[in-house]
């Protein structure tokens, strides 16, 4: 890992009970700028390029990895039993165009057994920390009032494991941080996915064509960070399927296919300006933590609906705005400036809500039938 890369602080458990709880804090553009320069937003900056480095050049496994620590498979097996209770709260059989109302009985269970899946899921010693981290872990999987999923959702469930990691349960070390990239986060995503597909859930928001994916971003960051120091995979591969299962970019781009039919370059026009424009991995990484920066973390529509305070310090504003997200480690290139920032690619269009409120060029999503 680059040594230029800060360490993560800890916090100790025996001062949270000290700290107030999570509320919302973010109702205006103002308060979007008041965050960005916070510590909380500091943490996540580091802990999101800590996780980026730990896996530059490494594969997804193949097999399940024997040697994780204690912590990612209990976090693991958390999972495994939300996932369960898809199968025991079938969607329901009336029609619905968008968001089976079955997903609003999951999310009532959510609720009700967040606290024992938190108390299962950690030591005794970290019981003062489950109010503070339970807010996060409810909106990890979409709203259950709207019935959608999307970057939102998954920024509260990293902002989730940063908490975690704040309070080393989960620790700041090379081999763990890479685990919760390949082994953990792709967990995460079969859930959602899956959450997405039984229940029909509408993306949160949509730029529309110009959109990089209507649910989901930090797996392309993830796996374009895999892919950074890669040479012999150009970035078009991406336009080339089937993808091996190899890295999360792979994985998300043939998501995209799986839920939109057409065109690749029609439903996916961002994704397919960067698999033709842009000349390598490290400019595709660096490029995806500005756009995350911008579009997600940027936007009060996404960041207002998440809770900050206590182990996510709203308070302790920096003087100046904390460092670019931008990996510091990346391949020496002669390529023109960031191709976020080019003009010649296509802005990115409002955000919109829904997925029928995209510009009229849009390919509609549509979703795969859920398993029988």
């Amino acid at each position: 890992m680059s040594t230029q890369i800060a360490q993560l602080r800890q916090i100790p458990l025996s001062a949270v009970p000290a700290l107030a709880l999570p509320t919302l804090k973010i109702t205006t553009d103002d308060d979007v700028d008041t965050w960005r320069r916070s510590r909380s937003y500091q943490d996540y900056a580091v802990f999101l390029r800590r996780l980026n480095e730990s896996v530059v050049g490494q594969d997804l496994p193949e097999t399940p990895n024997a040697s994780t620590s204690n912590a990612i498979q209990k976090l693991i097996e958390m999972l495994d039993v939300v996932d369960g209770w898809i199968d025991e709260i079938p969607p329901q059989v009336s029609p619905q165009r968008f968001g089976n109302l079955a997903f609003r009985t999951w999310g009532r269970r959510l609720e009700e057994q967040s606290e024992a899946l938190l108390e299962t899921l950690l030591p005794t010693e970290y019981a003062p920390i489950i109010p503070h981290i339970k807010p996060y872990l409810v909106t990890s999987f979409g709203s259950f009032g709207r019935m959608d999923y999307g970057t939102g959702h998954e920024t509260s469930f990293a902002l989730f494991l940063l908490c975690l990691t704040l309070t080393r349960f989960l620790h700041p070390t090379p081999t763990e941080e890479r685990d919760i990239v390949l082994t953990l986060f792709p967990r995460y995503l079969r859930l959602c996915w899956r959450l997405q597909d039984v229940y029909n859930l509408e993306p949160a928001g949509s730029h529309g064509v110009w959109g990089l994916d209507d649910s989901s971003f930090l797996g392309y960051i993830f796996g374009s960070g895999q892919l950074r120091e890669q040479t012999s995979i150009p970035v078009s591969a991406v336009l080339h399927p089937p993808l091996p299962p190899t890295n999360l970019y792979f994985l998300s781009i043939m998501r995209i296919r799986q839920v939109k039919h057409g065109p690749f370059h029609e439903h996916s026009a961002q994704l397919h300006a960067i698999a033709t424009g842009v000349p390598n991995w490290g400019k595709v990484n660096s490029g995806l933590f500005k756009m995350y920066e911008a579009e997600v973390l940027g936007k009060r529509v996404v960041v207002q609906h998440i809770p900050l305070g206590g182990l996510l310090e709203w308070g302790g504003v920096l003087s100046q705005p904390p460092a670019t997200m931008m990996p510091t480690r990346r391949p020496q290139t002669t390529a023109s400036p960031s191709w976020y920032t080019d003009s010649a690619l296509p802005p990115l269009a409002p955000r919109q809500r829904g997925n029928n409120m995209g510009p009229p060029t849009r390919i509609p999503a549509h979703r795969a039938h859920p398993p029988s």
